[in-house]
């Protein structure tokens, strides 16, 4: 499986993205600045990765959204390919009209770092056939910008065709406003495209995929996307 990672000025999870993907796949993904306007041959997935892309100036993700490499991200996205986008790496792909939907100030007005729990809402995804269906895991939030926000028809959309990945819930799987601490729209952390190849979620699996790390939480999902190409 060959992945590449998308590097923007103000990245900075994208070592930690390698890591998770390396322990899962046994592949070294490719690098790739955001001023390339192709992605290398035969790249299965492309990664989109948290930070703080162009400083979030104006919206976050609105200016990568619009870098030269996207236009290449949109074309494999049109060809069928699987992209994963964590916290700013959402914001880019709701920016850039990959997902539905807009990533807003956190209710709090605050930045949150803590961990979350997110509770796997389907496991027929190339992200989630890891975990069983409902099954809660940890994760962590660093994120200003998290509250995910879609007008009713499109979350009655996104209700209705399965497309909500992860949810915030509470240690025991239940969903309450105090778990859902950005005040996202229907507890929603995570949804996927209408053909279920691209995933945006807030959290970030990536910093829960080793035991030095503090746990493998994180791991299936990594897992999923290496399980899904060794049976392509």
């Amino acid at each position: 499986m060959n992945a590449a990672i998308i590097i923007f000025p103000g990245t900075n999870r994208e070592r930690d993205m390698a890591i998770a993907l390396q322990k899962a796949t046994g592949q070294k993904p490719t690098m790739l600045f955001h001023q390339e306007t192709a992605l290398p041959a035969g790249t299965d997935l492309v990664v989109l990765p948290g930070g703080f892309s162009h400083g979030d100036y104006l919206r976050c993700g609105a200016m990568a959204a619009r870098s030269p490499i996207m236009d290449a991200v949109r074309a494999h996205a049109a060809r069928g390919g699987h992209i994963l986008g964590v916290c700013n790496g959402f914001q880019i792909l709701a920016e850039s009209g990959l997902l539905p939907g807009a990533l807003l100030r956190n209710a709090s007005l605050r930045f949150l770092s803590m961990d979350c729990h997110l509770r796997v809402e389907r496991t027929d995804t190339p992200f989630t056939n890891q975990w069983q269906q409902g099954e809660v895991f940890r994760a962590p939030m660093a994120h200003g910008d998290g509250n995910y926000f879609a007008d009713d028809a499109t979350l009655a959309m996104l209700e209705a065709e399965g497309r909500v990945a992860f949810r915030y819930v509470t240690p025991d799987g239940e969903v309450t406003e105090a778990a859902n601490r950005n005040g996202a729209r229907n507890n929603i952390a995570g949804i996927v495209s209408e053909n279920r190849r691209i995933l945006g979620m807030m959290p970030h699996p990536e910093d829960l995929v080793d035991p030095l790390m503090g746990g493998e939480d994180g791991l299936p999902l990594f897992r999923s996307i290496a399980d899904t190409f060794a049976h392509a």
